[in-house]
């Protein structure tokens, strides 16, 4: 599917959707809790449907109500079938450590893209524990012989993904021995792991941590079933202030301004970059305006890199990025496909190791290969508006997290033409 975009001016008021992290955190602690919790205000994505459709072959009931997931859980079972976890990383890495306490078999598949990200880490840090789990090679498929956690200390990387700590720390409550976790490498992206200590608390779980996160440990306990109310998500937000600040002006609404999420940062970049931001309560108001270049660590916020890089595409002077080699390990390349796209809408582009820098112009039209990845699709959209005569290529990437986003990105003055509709 393409999305052909044309020059356009952006006004008008947003909701956040709800947070994708969130929502299969709460989803997972849920899952975890004897009786029925209630998810409030989730997100409805292809990411949270494969995580809905792997637990209920687990045995956790799932009763939809409107704006309301009730979900039964603590009687987790042996699956009849494979587990498909489509493209969602978090569900096949927090659920390939939910079944070591499945007694019985599972067998975790991945989507295509998903099959390309690494799960090792994750499977050698469950071994330790005495879980017995294989994977094929450092990738999906994942095989899981669970029933039995016998806890204990284990060891890994903490600059691989985020994600691996929070699987260990959603299962760790049920060891026998309890469960130390050792970072051999410094953490990145450190507030992913804050949300799920934060989810777990809600459920009960309480986690002790060092202060430079590299140290964890969670003793023997219970769950209690919960009532989780899903905030909006910063991640998704950012296009939307993206495009305020180069096309026209947007308010965004459903904010939580002291959340975790490490893509709050956006702000600060913002103001940096010379854009008025106004923050309120729950909302944030940005106007079109001038920018200069950035310098940034993305290290904790490195879903913000395509944001980033389609803001330093219009900016004035030379933009700097650096942490961003994990980028390389997300439903695309995100270093290579940013380099690429901004590229061919006629700026400059430096790409390293572990740095990008782009030097700021004046984008033009060109044909973008999402790479049929979310994010990718979303950041250009904010260059296709600015320039016009553009095309997006595997638009419908974005149902991933966000699939009312050209909807919405029209209902504010986007020139948006969807192939088919």
């Amino acid at each position: 599917m393409k999305a052909a975009i044309e020059k356009s001016e952006i006004k008008g008021k947003v909701m956040a959707p709800p947070s994708k992290s969130y929502t299969v955190r709460g989803l997972m602690c849920a899952a975890l809790a004897p009786g029925e919790s209630g998810i409030a205000h989730p997100l409805s994505s292809d990411d949270t449907e494969v995580a809905l459709n792997v637990l209920s072959k687990i045995g956790v009931g799932i009763r939809r109500q409107g704006e309301m997931w009730r979900v039964s859980g603590g009687n987790l079972q042996a699956p009849q079938e494979g587990l498909f976890c489509g493209e969602s990383a978090a569900t096949l890495r927090f659920t390939t450590a939910i079944c070591s306490l499945v007694p019985g078999r599972c067998k975790l598949i991945a989507g295509p893209s998903l099959a390309r990200r690494p799960v090792k880490p994750l499977v050698d840090a469950l071994r330790q524990l005495g879980v017995a789990v294989s994977s094929n090679g450092e990738f999906a498929p994942v095989v899981v012989n669970g029933g039995r956690l016998r806890g204990g200390v284990t060891e890994l990387r903490g600059d691989i993904s985020s994600q691996f700590i929070s699987a260990l720390l959603l299962v760790a409550p049920f060891a026998e021995e309890g469960v130390k976790i050792r970072l051999t490498t410094p953490l990145e992206s450190k507030p992913y792991v804050l949300m799920t200590i934060e989810c777990l608390k809600k459920f009960g779980i309480k986690v002790d941590f060092s202060r430079a996160l590299d140290e964890f440990e969670v003793k023997k306990q219970k769950y209690h079933s919960a009532r989780y109310e899903v905030e909006g998500d910063w991640s998704s937000t950012s296009y939307f202030l993206a495009l305020g600040v180069v096309a026209g002006g947007v308010e965004v609404t459903n904010l939580n301004s002291k959340s975790l999420q490490g893509d709050r940062v956006l702000v600060d970049f913002l103001r940096q970059m010379g854009a008025p931001v106004e923050s309120k309560r729950n909302s944030v108001v940005v106007k079109k305006s001038r920018l200069k270049s950035i310098r940034a660590d993305l290290t904790d916020c490195i879903d913000l890199l395509p944001t980033m890089a389609v803001l330093a595409a219009v900016a004035d002077g030379k933009s700097e990025f650096v942490g961003t080699a994990r980028a390389r390990l997300k439903e695309s390349d995100r270093v290579a496909a940013v380099r690429e796209g901004v590229e061919r809408m006629g700026i400059k582009v430096a790409e390293e190791k572990n740095k990008l820098t782009i030097f700021g112009g004046k984008p033009k039209g060109a044909v973008i290969d999402s790479k049929n990845d979310h994010r990718i699709a979303m950041a250009f959209s904010v260059l296709g508006v600015l320039a016009g005569d553009t095309i997006i290529e595997g638009a419908e990437c974005v149902n991933k997290t966000f699939p009312e986003f050209w909807a919405i990105l029209r209902s504010i003055g986007g020139r948006v033409k969807i192939d088919g509709q």
